[in-house]
C-alpha cells in the first residue's frame, strides 16, 4: 500500500467526500462566505482539488521522499557538482525568526543585524578570493558569471574598446559561453593539451586586441591545477584582456591559494558548492562574484557598506548598515532585493565554524579523499591524465567500453543499484565515456572503500545484468529525450475524470 501511496497522483488517490478534518459545531454565527466577496471574485465551482484523509497526504510525501537520493541518505560522488553533507547548524541558526522572518521591503534600521553579517560577510568572500570589490546579489553560479562578463564589458566600455571576444576552455563547464553569449559577447574555444591544460600555443594564436575575457576553471573540469598560470596570466594581460575564474572548483584551494594571487581579474563563487548551501531542486541559489579594485566601481548593486558612529559607547552601537543603491557606473540590479539571503547566511555561518585554518583542512581533505579514490580506481578504470588530482578526477570507460561493452552510463545506472548515487558521466567532452568523481571532504574512508568496491564488481559483472540496470529503482531507463520533449503531465479530477 505505502508503495501505492508513494507513486500514484494526489488526484487519483482522491476519493469523494474525503476530508483531513471535520469540525464540530462553531458555537459562534456563521457567515455565509459569498456575502464577504463580490460575485465577480467567486468561481463559478469550487476548484478540483483532490479529496483526501490527512493519513493519506502524510503518507504519500513520506513515501515520496523515501525514493529519493539526497546528500542526508547517499554518498554523491557527483564530479564537477561540489555535493557535500549540509551541517545541520546552518539550518537551525538560519531559521532563526531574525532570519527567517525578515520581510524584503523591511526599512534598514530593522536589519541592522543581518547588514552586519552580510557585510562581514562579503569582506570573508573578498579575503578568500584576494579580490577586494564583492557584490552578493546574483542568484547562482551561472548569473554570478554573466553579471560579472557585464562588469568587463562596463569597464571596456568606458576604456573606449570595441573588445568584444571572451575565449573559453574546451574542457569548461557549458555555463561559460552560454553567460558570454547573454552578456553580449562572441566566443572562441581555447584547446586542451595533451596534459589536460591550457595549451599555450592555441592561447596565444587566439588572443588579439577584441579579445576581452579568457574564462578559466583552476582547478579544471579534469581535477587538475594548471601549473601553467603565471605564463598565462602574463599572455592574458599583456594582451590587454581579462581573467576571469570560475569558481566552481574552489572546494580543492581554500586557504591554499586565491585566484586573485594567481591572477584572475573577476570570479564568482558557489554557495551552494564550497560552502555547503543546500544544492539542487530548482530552490534558490546564490552567486557572490568578486573584483578587483579597478572593476568594483560597475559591480551590480545594492552592497551592504558601514558607517562609523559618531560617539558611540561600545561595539554595540559603533556602526551603521546600509544597503547602498547602485553607482552610476554600476551595471545596476540583476535581480530583485538584495539576492538570497538564506543562502548566504548558510555561508556566513559555515565559514564562521571552519575559520581560516578549517577551510584549508576542507581543501586538504578533500584533495585527500579524491587522489585516494583515484589510486583504487586506476587498477580497473583508465584515468587519462596522471596519478595525480585535485579534489576530483576524471576517469574512462572507454576500454571497458571495448572490451566488455560496458559504457559510463551503464556504470552510472548500475551503481544506483548499490545505494550509491551516479557520479557525473559523459562530462568533460574532452575525455572519451567519462566517468567523473569527486567525494569531497565529508565523506569516510569506510564510504570511499565500499564506493570503490561497488564500481569494481560493476566491471565484472554480466553484460545483461549492467544494460538492464538500475533493477532497484521504480523506473529503470527512462526515454530520456522523448520525456523532455513530450512529457506526459495527468491529473484526475473529484470526478474521477482523467485529462492531460
Amino acid at each position: 500500500m505505502r508503495n501505492q501511496q508513494s507513486t500514484q497522483l494526489l488526484f487519483e488517490l482522491s476519493r469523494a467526500g474525503r476530508r483531513a478534518h471535520r469540525l464540530g459545531d462553531l458555537g459562534v454565527p456563521s457567515v455565509n462566505v459569498d456575502e464577504l466577496f463580490a460575485d465577480e471574485a467567486l468561481a463559478e465551482t469550487p476548484p478540483p482539488l483532490p479529496e483526501l484523509a490527512e493519513g493519506d497526504v502524510v503518507r504519500h510525501f513520506v513515501g515520496l521522499s523515501t525514493l529519493n537520493m539526497s546528500v542526508d541518505t547517499h554518498f554523491y560522488p557527483l564530479g564537477s557538482c561540489t555535493m557535500k553533507y549540509n551541517p545541520k547548524r546552518n539550518e537551525r541558526i538560519a531559521s532563526l525568526p531574525g532570519f527567517l522572518n525578515v520581510h524584503p521591503l523591511q526599512h534598514e534600521s530593522g536589519l541592522q543585524g543581518l547588514l552586519e553579517l552580510l557585510y562581514e560577510l562579503q569582506g570573508m568572500f573578498a579575503e578568500i578570493s584576494g579580490l577586494p570589490g564583492v557584490s552578493m546579489q546574483p542568484a547562482a553560479g551561472a548569473h554570478g558569471e554573466l553579471a560579472a562578463l557585464l562588469v568587463a564589458a562596463a569597464y571596456f566600455r568606458d576604456q573606449g574598446s570595441d573588445r568584444s571576444v571572451v575565449l573559453t576552455a574546451d574542457s569548461a563547464h557549458g555555463t561559460n559561453p552560454a553567460s558570454a553569449q547573454m552578456a553580449g559577447f562572441k566566443t572562441k574555444t581555447v584547446k586542451s593539451n595533451a596534459n589536460g591544460l591550457v595549451d599555450l600555443e592555441d592561447l596565444k594564436a587566439k588572443l588579439d586586441d577584441k579579445t576581452a575575457v579568457f574564462m578559466l576553471t583552476n582547478p579544471n573540469t579534469l581535477g587538475l591545477f594548471d601549473s601553467q598560470i603565471e605564463e598565462i596570466n602574463q599572455l592574458v594581460h599583456d594582451a590587454g584582456a581579462l581573467i576571469y575564474l570560475d569558481g566552481a572548483n574552489m572546494n580543492a584551494i581554500l586557504g591554499i591559494t586565491r585566484p586573485g594571487d594567481f591572477g584572475a581579474d573577476l570570479m564568482h563563487y558557489n554557495p551552494h558548492k564550497t560552502f555547503s548551501g543546500p544544492h539542487g531542486g530548482g530552490g534558490p541559489g546564490a552567486g557572490p562574484i568578486c573584483v578587483r579594485d579597478f572593476l568594483a566601481k560597475y559591480l551590480p548593486g545594492p552592497v551592504v557598506t558601514r558607517v562609523e558612529n559618531e560617539g558611540a559607547s561600545g561595539d554595540d552601537d559603533r556602526y551603521t548598515y546600509h544597503l547602498t543603491s547602485p553607482s552610476v557606473d554600476s551595471i545596476g540590479r540583476v535581480r530583485s532585493f538584495f539576492g538570497n539571503t538564506g543562502v548566504l547566511v548558510r555561508a556566513y555561518i559555515y565559514l564562521r565554524t571552519y575559520g581560516g585554518d578549517g577551510l584549508r583542512h576542507v581543501s586538504e581533505d578533500a584533495v585527500l579523499g579524491a587522489n585516494y579514490l583515484l589510486s583504487k580506481v586506476k587498477h580497473f578504470l583508465d584515468v587519462p591524465h596522471g596519478d595525480r588530482c585535485m579534489h576530483e578526477f576524471v576517469a574512462s570507460a572507454t576500454r571497458l567500453k571495448k572490451e566488455k561493452k560496458l559504457s559510463a552510463m551503464d556504470i552510472a545506472k548500475r551503481i544506483l543499484d548499490y545505494g550509491f548515487h551516479a557520479p557525473t558521466v559523459y562530462f568533460p567532452l574532452v575525455v572519451d565515456e567519462a566517468v567523473m568523481v569527486e567525494p569531497t571532504e565529508t565523506e569516510s574512508k569506510q564510504t570511499l572503500d565500499a564506493f570503490v568496491e561497488a564500481l569494481f564488481r560493476i566491471t565484472e559483472e554480466g553484460e545483461e545484468l549492467i544494460h538492464d540496470a538500475p533493477h532497484s529503482t521504480r523506473i529503470s531507463r527512462p526515454d530520456d529525450v522523448t520525456a523532455a520533449r513530450r512529457p506526459i503531465l495527468k491529473w484526475t479530477d473529484a470526478a474521477g475524470e482523467s485529462a492531460t
